[in-house]
This record gives structure tokens, sequence and C-alpha cells, in this order.
């Protein structure tokens, strides 16, 4: 029997990976470099500075700490005023009682705020929230589930994960977890196939939180 869930938080509790993607298409745009939002979603997962790094070396731009800046600033606005949750999230949440936490790529002042502002901080206490900046090492390494782990003293056999990227899972299954891959996020567009999930170590993949609720009640 499943007792606890643990989220992440980028593509699986909020829907933000889109927003990125639109931040660094504006951005390359305005240096008529065309870098669609799919291809993008390619690289899902991966820390921000990650993917600035990889685009800096495709695209030749030789001031990454500028690059890094300037895309902070514009997904800034995108956050305050575009930031939604996951379609069926909130209704998931509602009708489960899981201990739930949270092992995210993303740091843990920014996940706060983003449950605040979507009003998902109710279902969450914060001292749940395990993020890339408590522990230094980003999936796909195993850290950030294995702080978790630690601190919360849950057992493996009663948990779950949920992701929405390879890298995640791996991260996951690399901890000893379950995972099961989800594609409700706007990044997952209509054709993207889920084969990359499984490849990555899935042991199951949804695509709504619906599918995700009835499946865990038969773990």
């Amino acid at each position: 029997m499943i007792k606890n869930v643990i989220f992440d938080y980028d593509g699986v509790l909020v829907d933000s990976e889109y927003l990125i993607a639109k931040s660094l298409s504006q951005y390359l745009a305005k240096r008529k470099i065309i870098f669609t939002e799919k291809e993008f979603f390619e690289l899902a997962g991966n820390k921000t500075v990650e993917i600035i790094s990889i685009l800096s070396d495709k695209f030749e731009i030789e001031d990454q700490e500028l690059f890094y800046k300037d895309i902070m600033l514009i997904s800034k606005d995108l956050y305050s005023n575009k930031l939604k949750t996951v379609i069926g999230v909130e209704g998931f949440l509602k009708k489960t009682d899981h201990r739930r936490l949270i092992g995210s790529n993303n740091t843990k002042p920014r996940i706060l705020d983003g449950l605040n502002k979507l009003s998902l901080n109710h279902f969450f206490k914060e001292n749940d929230v395990f993020a890339f900046d408590m522990v230094g090492k980003p999936k796909p390494d195993p850290a950030i589930y294995l702080q978790a782990i630690e601190s919360s003293n849950i057992n493996l056999n009663e948990t779950v994960i949920i992701e929405d990227s390879s890298i995640g899972i791996q991260a996951g299954v690399a901890a000893g977890i379950k995972v099961i891959g989800i594609t409700a996020g706007s990044h997952w567009y209509e054709g993207r196939s889920n084969k990359e999930l499984y490849a990555s170590g899935a042991y199951e993949v949804v695509n709504n939180y619906d599918d995700m609720l009835l499946l865990i009640s038969k773990l």
C-alpha cells in the first residue's frame, strides 16, 4: 500500500516547463536564432543553468552568465503572470491523503513561492520540500531523493515518485524508489512519445491525474 508520494515540481505540480521554453525562445529570437519550444522540451528536467550551458555551446554564445541573468529576468515575469498548476493535480491532491513530499531540481525558495502563488502550500509541509540547493547535486544524481528519504524516515516499499522527465526518473530509480511518469504538462505536446520515460526506468507512465489516482490505489 502506498503511503508516501514524492512529487517532482516543474512539469508535475506546476506547468512551468513551457515558461522556460518561451523565455529561451524569446531571448534567442532577439539574436536571430531559431529555437523552438519543442526543441527545448527535449532538454526539460535539467537545471536551467545546465540548459544555458548546452545552448551556449550550440549557438556559440560567449557570455553564459549574462545569458542566464537575462533568462531569469524574462522567466520571472512569465512566472509572475502565467504560472499555473498542471491539469488535474489539485483534484488528485484533494482526493488523496498520502504523505506528500517534493523532490526538485529547482530551489526551495522558488518552490515555496510557487506553491503559495497557486494555493498549493496547504498540501505540503515546508519541511517536506527537498530541492537542489539543499544537496548541491542535481538529478539524475539521486541525492535529492536520498535526502528526502533519510530526512523523512519513510519506507521505500510504501513510496512512489511522480516524475515527468527522463533525468528525474533516473534519479528516482537510482534512489531505489518506484517511479511513475506523467505526461500531463504542456511540454508533453500531442505526438511526443513517452518511450523515453519507460527507457529511463519508469514503472508505468500515465497521461493524466485521474489515471495516476487509479494506478496508485492499486499499488
